[in-house]
């Protein structure tokens, strides 16, 4: 009987190229928002986890209360002997110290006098140990855009955009004036070696980029850092896993000190929980969307075709087929026509989401002003799912769509078939 419909399909495609169009194009834009969605939410864990909070993030209970105004006075100290049990106790996990600081850069003339300055935004990352996991975390070596990197003490990196608008090349003398940990003012000479573009427009616009003791030297943070952040082997964040280390974490360092360190994930340490809620509830909807409006475009293709099918399905019950039966192979047939629009769809679909994985979409035209941590590059990401989420909408649209404009079989009256026929 299958085989039988599909030749019967294939004649007659005046009756299967429509719906068959309408669900490849449906199935074919579900694929890709959604590993459109999929891409921007991977992208935006991705840079807020290099740059911003890591997969996991321990900083002491006051420092964390007041973390948007980086209160280096609040920072831990004592990190030498928490690293250490940090890699003992948790090894799966890559362990990396930070410190944010903020300030001015000075830039002399000649004679030594101020000739221009501007607000820097700096990470204070390890530099100077050949395996230190900062170098791929952060993509440094690719993200040089003139001059090199650091390789000494004294040494660091600005951003590109921030150079140019400061007018300074690779070689030159800069001077950091900020406050130390204790609120005094601190000076600092630093050499600018190179400049660089991370691609995310709230890091470039006033980027710096220092090795960590460079910078506990120069903050008198001798054995202290503003955060450890922690970093899941294979860069992508697993919520549970995240979830239990912590909650091992802060059971081991219960305490009342405000100064007594603290470990939260990713989700609660950057607010993106209600973000990544909101991803998975736009997915639903989105499918919800589809499947409503593919099935409505598809009743009514239903119904058009049953009016051109009308003499067929007189003449089909009045050779005595069963009304069930008749049902029952239109949803047979729009079935068939859902399979084969949905593999086309998703086909398309991810053809077209790849090509965006691969080239990705510029949208820094409208983050120049933004302080979140998102690539400028937007990108599709194309994962197992998108090979059948399509099937979804595209199977179950054409079915109802059928099941709906097929109902009107049961209200055709044998007694009418003849004069019908005879029209």
């Amino acid at each position: 009987m299958i085989k039988f419909l599909l030749k019967g399909l294939w004649r007659d495609r005046s009756r299967s190229l429509f719906p068959l169009l309408t669900v490849a194009i449906g199935v074919m834009l579900c694929v890709f928002l959604y590993s459109w969605m999929n891409g921007v939410e991977s992208e935006f864990i991705r840079s807020t986890a290099h740059f911003a909070t890591g997969h996991l993030n321990i900083m002491s209970r006051a420092y964390a209360n007041e973390a948007d105004q980086v209160p280096n006075d609040l920072a831990m100290i004592g990190i030498d002997t928490l690293l250490t049990k940090l890699r003992a106790n948790y090894p799966e996990i890559i362990w990396t110290p930070r410190i944010k600081f903020g300030g001015l850069l000075d830039i002399p003339d000649k004679n030594g006098e101020t000739r221009v300055q501007g607000p820097v935004s700096g990470l204070a990352v390890d530099l100077l140990t050949p395996d230190s996991p900062e170098w791929k975390i952060l993509n440094i070596r690719k993200s040089i855009v003139r001059g090199r990197v650091p390789e000494k003490s004294g040494e660091i990196l600005i951003g590109d955009e921030f150079a140019r608008k400061l007018d300074v090349q690779p070689g030159a003398i800069a001077t950091l004036i900020t406050s130390t940990m204790y609120g005094s003012m601190s000076m600092t000479n630093f050499t600018i070696v190179g400049t660089v573009r991370f691609g995310v427009a709230a890091m470039d616009r006033g980027a710096m980029l220092a090795d960590i003791s460079d910078i506990q030297n120069a903050l008198d943070m001798q054995d202290a850092a503003g955060e450890i952040l922690g970093f899941f082997p294979d860069d992508i964040y697993h919520d549970k896993l995240a979830e239990k280390i912590t909650a091992s974490f802060n059971a081991r360092h219960a305490s009342g000190d405000q100064f007594s360190p603290e470990m939260a994930t990713l989700r609660a340490r950057s607010g993106m929980a209600d973000y990544l809620n909101m991803i998975g509830s736009y997915a639903g909807i989105i499918l919800t969307v589809f499947v409503v409006i593919l099935s409505i475009v598809l009743w009514n293709a239903g119904l058009m075709g049953s009016l051109r099918r009308y003499g067929e399905i007189g003449v089909r019950l009045a050779v005595g087929e069963d009304k069930g039966h008749i049902y029952k192979s239109m949803l047979i047939e729009a079935v068939m026509i859902g399979i084969i629009g949905s593999i086309l769809g998703t086909v398309l679909g991810v053809a077209v989401s790849y090509y965006l994985q691969i080239k990705g979409v510029d949208i820094s035209f409208i983050m120049k002003n933004t302080t979140m941590m998102i690539s400028n590059v937007i990108r599709a990401q194309v994962t197992p799912p998108s090979f059948f989420i399509g099937f979804i909408p595209g199977l179950l649209a054409t079915f109802l769509g059928s099941a709906i404009s097929g109902i009107g079989i049961y209200r055709r009256q044998t007694s009418q078939l003849f004069k019908e026929l005879e029209v």
